[in-house]
């Protein structure tokens, strides 16, 4: 399996526990498990690096494990008890030199530190959707979700957060604007900090300055945001939601440069290359996409199902070829019927027809 795992360039994890490499050279895709005991509670819930040579892939479950998978060896080399199930899943994973980060939904942030039992606890507050590192400065984290506005941590200093945002003023009917951070990503070279709402907001803080409300507000879509991705080239981000809509952000006018087609359903992950014009995806629909982030054209597509391989694509095709090959036929003929039944009319007290509701679809 060593062979298989030091050519995948992507790596995905499944619901059922299935950790997935994936190869765009050699356009295959393996599974790294043991099929025979897949189950629910080991769905993958957060991924991160191992060490800054990236030899090594954490993979954290609903269960509460995190385990750790060797690329140079192919297999899981170590397993660690991080959670309790009740208290949620896993909504951010990280390490730093020394120890490892884990934070669950109910709002406990742990620090493990190597070799040692010990563990440093910090509250952060219920409802989090999302723990995310900064890469420039490891032992300082940001987190944020439902009605838990963005606090940035030093970990070194945990007693209370070093930043906390204010939410934004009433909005034009004087109501309060609710919050839900889904994501959240720390702008390279800069002390700024971009997230993703549930609520179409994307939003740009600036801890470094002593406003607390976002110096920056864009909007896109009509749907819950899920994720983002900050590309290599500064001044944009990528943002995907639930209905599986991809778009490119100008982070300086908080405009929409444009948009990535060819997904159908919710975008569960976003990753950007580090120095590369492109943008990993996957979602629902259960297929990895990649895009070209400078003319927004697709370069890879293959299915992330479980069954591992290289013709999963094409048995996709083809399993919805039949489905559209049992549809019904709709002629001119019956359209024409539907139509009229679908006519409706206002008639006076003499009987006669005065106006009609609705036209005619031809």
């Amino acid at each position: 399996m060593a062979a298989k795992s030091q050519i995948c360039s992507i790596w995905l994890g499944s619901e059922t526990g299935i950790l997935k490499g994936v190869s765009l050279t050699k356009k295959q895709a393996f599974n790294f498990c043991e099929m025979s005991c897949l189950s629910r509670d080991q769905e993958v819930c957060v991924m991160a690096w191992g060490d800054p040579q990236e030899s090594e892939v954490l993979v954290g479950s609903v269960n509460g494990t995190v385990k750790t998978f060797s690329i140079d060896k192919g297999i899981f080399t170590a397993t660690r008890e991080c959670g309790d199930p009740s208290q949620g899943r896993f909504t951010g994973l990280a390490v730093t030199d020394s120890s490892m980060i884990t934070c669950v939904e109910s709002g406990l942030l742990k620090v493990w530190k190597e070799g040692s039992t010990e563990t440093v606890e910090v509250n952060v507050g219920n409802g989090i959707c999302r723990m995310q590192q900064n890469p420039s400065q490891r032992h300082r984290v940001a987190t944020g979700g439902k009605e838990n506005p963005l606090k940035v941590w030093d970990l070194e200093r945990p007693d209370k957060p070093i930043f906390t945002a204010k939410n934004v003023a009433h909005d034009w009917l004087d109501m309060r604007v609710p919050v839900w951070v889904r994501d959240i990503g720390f702008i390279p070279d800069s002390d700024k900090i971009v997230t993703c709402t549930g609520h179409q907001q994307v939003r740009v803080y600036d801890p470094s300055t002593p406003q607390r409300r976002p110096v920056l507000e864009a909007r896109f879509g009509e749907y819950p945001l899920t994720a983002l991705s900050l590309p290599a080239s500064r001044g944009t981000v990528v943002v995907g939601n639930t209905h599986g809509e991809l778009a490119i952000l100008d982070l300086r006018k908080g405009l929409v440069c444009g948009c990535l087609k060819g997904l159908a359903g919710a975008v569960r992950g976003l990753q950007c290359h580090p120095s590369l014009p492109l943008v990993a995806s996957c979602g629902l629909d259960r297929f990895l996409r990649v895009h070209s982030l400078e003319d927004r054209s697709l370069q890879h597509k293959s299915s992330s199902a479980d069954d591992s391989g290289d013709v999963e694509e094409v048995k996709a095709e083809e399993e919805g070829d039949e489905v559209w090959d049992t549809m019904e036929t709709v002629t001119e003929k019956t359209k024409k019927r539907a139509a009229q039944k679908d006519e409706a009319t206002i008639t006076g007290v003499d009987g006669k027809k005065k106006r009609k509701l609705v036209e005619k679809v031809m």
